[in-house]
């Protein structure tokens, strides 16, 4: 037997469990063993009948007496009998509906049994233990620390520790998988015993270190995966890239504006124009809280970029966000040239939108113009970067909401002339965790937020309480405040389990008849571009008191006067994407506040919507976040297969930290001796 044996030639079973075993992706002995445990479960202690506590899962040894089947009025089947332990403790055994316990077991069997005691009247049971014969050979099931595995069909757990135990020779075979001088320096075990200590365990140090070794492994191949994309995007070298870091121009941009930027902010734009000066194209994300002033940092390195003659690239979600983003950048960009364009000799930088909704006149047009190079910064969505859009001298290209770019989109960037990478999110995330979500990028960090941005006072409401805030929501809006309201759906579902959730066209038609002297608007994904900017220009224009919106409104729309934000069906939608909504309201100088809706009282003591109303950090409740839905969820890891237990031990801080070391020295040629 070696690890390529087809298990079919090795395991006593069924032909049914073959397949399905085969239809789990095993179907050999190296591919059996490595089919892990998710927990164990310490059934060392051996307790007596006298001693064991009732209605809690005990291990006692013993031999059993009297067994015989019974079937009740009702037609069950019983196997009952007497189970007596060593110090001659007596207690009835039960097992349900398992008629073929008989031929397992024989008069005076001595066993060991696993399971509760219960009391049944003025008699105690033990009902339905599991249970080994005590012979020579070692326990599998009981006595030990006993592994559970993710059961599938008719695999189950038990099925799967016996059938282990006839391929336990083989574990000898398994090859190291991690380089030898790495184990020496993690101290880790090596891969055969781990398994070995995983399968058939003999102390919880044991496993601890085992499952340590595992998930260092895991990791370790997690950062050389996001460190070899790095590597690879970063693998070009170009002379034409390279773009000097100009302080007296950022010393001269933060004179020209009318507050002064965070250390946050300062850090960053040295961080990012340091890396440009290279001529490797740079790969990094700037991470930041929502209000933390990402857009201020891009605009200073936009700036620095086409002072050297070089274009720049903004690529965000939405077109409302686009356009939005062409009149703020250009607005500050022109201020600064006022400021200081003419003692810095920086001509008028020119900005121009590229969106999917732009005529096809109008596009050629603007897609000329940035290929003459007369455009130094265009905004746009994915149009950006279809193949027809060519530059002169693209230098930066910066992404919002990175998470909504992937691998193919950056590929087509090196097509446009490999430039400088930098991601913006605003879903913060702890720095370790980014290291292995973001891994293939440097990271720089915004905890600070500008100025003197108030705190949104945020409320979870239960739907007993609507009135109430309604009536607050009025009196807000007669001080001339603005409202926005956000629904799960955009119409009506047919479906029973959303039956209950508020639509955009519905909440509309009830709005309008609870405030029938207000302006109430709505906007969601299905309208036209031009209805879009319609509804928009109405209510930054504050020809609107309430717009009523899907989560278009998620990212980065900008309204100073709307100081109230409503979210419908709030238990539908993560932390994350929360904070990002409340993110739409405290931009001016008022009073904001958020109130989180429920569909039903229960959920308005929800720990998740809770948390909304302790933190306004949004990096506090990316914690909360991983510790409430874990790692699987927030970064769509749950297909890779990994236990949910072992997910979250990946992501400890210390353990990612020793994995990107280790991965970066692989990673790094050695120096040769001369």
């Amino acid at each position: 037997m070696n690890l390529k044996t087809p298990l079919s030639s090795v395991l006593r079973t069924t032909k049914d469990h073959i397949e399905a075993l085969q239809r789990m992706g095993i179907s050999t002995v190296g591919e059996f063993l490595m089919y892990l445990p998710r927990s164990h479960e310490d059934l060392n202690q051996m307790s007596t009948i006298t001693t064991a506590p009732l209605d809690e899962k005990v291990t006692i040894r013993g031999s059993v007496e009297g067994l015989k089947s019974v079937r009740t009025r009702k037609g069950k089947s019983l196997i009952t009998g007497k189970f007596i332990d060593h110090e001659g403790g007596v207690v009835e055994v039960i097992w349900f509906n398992q008629p073929h316990i008989m031929r397992m077991l024989k008069e005076g069997d001595e066993v060991v049994m696993t399971g509760k005691i219960v009391e049944k009247g003025n008699k105690l049971n033990f009902q339905s233990p599991i249970f080994e014969v005590a012979d020579d050979k070692p326990l599998v099931h009981s006595g030990r620390l006993v592994p559970v595995y993710p059961q599938h069909d008719i695999i189950n757990t038990k099925w799967i520790r016996e059938k282990m135990v006839q391929v336990k020779d083989a574990i000898d075979f398994i090859p190291e998988t991690l380089p030898e001088d790495i184990i020496k320096e993690e101290k880790l075990m090596c891969l055969s015993d781990a398994v070995r200590a995983l399968h058939f365990p003999n102390f919880p140090e044991e496993v601890e270190r085992a499952k340590e070794r595992m998930a260092f492994e895991k990791m370790f191949n997690m950062q050389l995966e996001v460190l070899e994309r790095k590597r690879e995007w970063q693998g070009i070298s170009e002379e034409r890239i390279k773009t000097p870091m100009d302080v007296e121009l950022i010393k001269a941009f933060f004179k020209s504006l009318n507050f002064t930027p965070t250390e946050g902010q300062r850090v960053a734009i040295y961080e990012i124009l340091k890396d440009m000066e290279d001529l490797h194209p740079m790969s990094r994300l700037l991470e930041g809280d929502v209000g933390s002033g990402k857009t201020l940092v891009a605009i200073a390195v936009i700036a620095n970029a086409i002072k050297d003659g070089g274009q720049c690239a903004l690529m965000v979600p939405t077109e409302v966000l686009a356009k939005q983003h062409v009149v703020s950048i250009a607005k500050t960009l022109i201020n600064f040239h006022k400021f200081a364009g003419d003692k810095m000799k920086m001509k008028l930088p020119t900005v121009e939108l590229l969106t999917g909704s732009l005529t096809d006149s109008d596009s050629k047009k603007v897609k000329q113009r940035i290929l003459n190079g007369t455009v130094d910064l265009v905004i746009g969505t994915h149009a950006l970067i279809v193949d027809n859009v060519q530059f002169k001298d693209l230098r930066l290209v910066i992404v919002d909401e990175q998470h909504r770019f992937g691998v193919e989109q950056r590929e087509r960037l090196k097509d446009k002339g490999n430039p400088h990478f930098l991601a913006m999110t605003a879903t913060p995330i702890p720095r370790t965790l980014a290291l292995t979500a973001h891994g293939h990028h440097d990271l720089s960090v915004l905890l600070e937020k500008p100025g003197k941005r108030q705190p949104v006072h945020t409320k979870v409401v239960a739907p007993k309480d609507r009135q109430t805030v309604e009536k607050f929501i009025n009196h807000e809006i007669d001080e001339g405040r603005q409202v926005f309201v956000i629904c799960p759906l955009i119409q009506i579902s047919d479906n029973e389990d959303m039956a209950e959730l508020k639509s955009v066209e519905a909440e509309v038609a009830r709005l309008r008849l609870e405030f029938p002297s207000r302006n109430i608007e709505f906007l969601h994904g299905k309208m036209t571009t031009k209805e879009k900017d319609e509804v928009m220009k109405n209510f930054k224009e504050m020809n609107s008191d309430i717009l009523v919106s899907t989560s278009v409104i998620e990212v980065g729309i900008d309204i100073p006067n709307a100081a109230i934000i409503c979210i419908e069906g709030a238990e539908r939608f993560g932390l994350a994407q929360l904070h990002q909504f409340r993110g739409r309201v405290g931009r001016g100088d008022y009073k904001s506040n958020c109130f989180l809706f429920t569909t039903t009282p229960a959920q308005a003591n929800s720990p998740r919507l809770k948390a909304m109303e302790e933190n306004d950090s949004g990096f506090k409740l990316a914690e909360i976040d991983l510790q409430i839905r874990g790692p699987g969820e927030l970064f769509g890891i749950r297909q890779s297969g990994i236990p949910d237990i072992e997910l979250r031990r990946l992501f400890q801080p210390e353990l990612v930290v020793r994995a990107r070391r280790a991965a970066e020295k692989i990673l790094t040629p050695k120096k040769q001796s001369i």
